[in-house]
């Protein structure tokens, strides 16, 4: 069982590494067309060559590694797929059908047509596949939503059955998760290419391109990233009424006696007590609203042990989820500083490079 655990967990985080980069990749790379297409700036057209090759690439690799965590969900969890198949197994079908045919019909003309197809027809490409991307992600976190939160159907013979399929769909989960993970998939793809375009620029290569790149992803992320804070949060307050032992976990609290937030946490599931961890006091309760910071955040042992989340002695991906609320203010400090004379490492270099065309080392 164990070993089931870790295996799909670590096919799960390699193959989401891929979508959340090439959903946001998606957005970027058909605004850049559209915008190359209605100004003729032959810049937003280098910055659309560049990025549509790290995408083909992430693209076929999230592709590659979600084959293989199906099979594992069907060979790892049998008795679970088999219970909750009429329903899972209609949903990821569904997103085969509409969002896996609309990418495959349209991400070869996006790959291969510049220079082969009209412009507009390219443009219209690439939206369409934005659009196949945006299904896809739909229809997995309906799914997972539902295991979240399931509504909407009967059992009949060990089976989930649907018995209402808008509640299946649409369950209670999905309202928030859906805007939260859809974010999620934006802001990472928008730290990848602003990292990237940072990269170029402290290498004084190509810097109309990297100046233009960086610029592009610091605005999204100072558009998005307060309201993730905001949906985040949301997200938090319905898992602590829909799922309160899961949110205990996340919390990494056994006894109700901590306001600190926890940085770190190594959890003892047998003794019911943390071998270590580092945590920030008063933070937890500031951010349970209660900005005195002494109100105790909840602790797992307040959960029957048979309804507590299972565990091992360290829980993969538990610090990765420490540092969202630190998240927010980054993106605030770093525009101002991209736009500062700071930022601007050379002026007169950068409008060499562009009057001169010197893209080199960016193609």
């Amino acid at each position: 069982m164990e070993i089931s655990r870790w295996q799909f967990a670590i096919t799960a985080i390699f193959h989401m590494s891929f979508p959340a980069l090439t959903v946001g990749l998606s957005v970027f790379l058909a605004v850049m067309y559209t915008v190359h297409l209605r100004t003729g700036n032959p810049l937003y057209l280098q910055i659309f060559r560049f990025w549509k090759k790290i995408f083909a690439v992430g693209f076929g690799l999230g592709v590659v590694a979600g084959t293989v965590m199906t099979f594992e969900f069907g060979l790892n969890w049998g008795r679970y797929a088999h219970a909750v198949g009429p329903i899972l197994g209609v949903t990821i079908g569904m997103e085969v059908i509409t969002a896996f045919f609309l990418e495959a019909g349209f991400i070869g003309i996006m790959l291969y047509g510049d220079g082969r197809v009209r412009p507009r027809t390219m443009a219209f490409a690439c939206w369409m596949l934005v659009v196949g991307t945006l299904l896809s992600t739909t229809w997995i976190l309906s799914a997972n939503s539902w295991m979240q939160d399931p509504a909407g159907f009967t059992e009949v013979d060990g089976q989930f059955r649907a018995s209402n399929w808008w509640h299946v769909l649409f369950n209670p989960a999905f309202s928030y998760r859906y805007p939260h993970i859809l974010l999620a998939v934006l802001i990472s793809a928008s730290w990848f290419i602003g990292g990237i375009a940072a990269w170029y620029l402290v290498k004084q290569r190509a810097l109309p391109f990297a100046r233009r790149t960086l610029s592009i992803a610091l605005g999204v992320l100072a558009v998005l990233m307060p309201v993730q804070l905001y949906v985040g949060d949301a997200t938090a307050a319905f898992m602590g009424a829909h799922q309160p032992a899961k949110l205990e976990a996340f919390e990494g609290n056994w006894k109700t006696d901590n306001n600190g937030y926890n940085l770190l946490v190594v959890p003892d599931t047998d003794k019911g007590k943390n071998t270590f961890h580092v945590e920030i006091p008063h933070l937890g309760a500031v951010i349970g609203k209660d900005l005195s910071g002494t109100a105790h955040v909840p602790g797992l042992l307040q959960t029957p042990k048979d309804e507590r989340p299972n565990g091992t002695r360290r829980r993969p991906g538990h610090g990765m989820r420490r540092p969202c609320p630190g998240r927010g203010p980054c993106p605030h400090g770093m525009v101002p500083w991209a736009r500062s004379p700071a930022g601007h490492r050379d002026h007169r270099a950068q409008d060499r490079h562009q009057h001169t065309g010197d893209h080199r080392g960016c193609r």
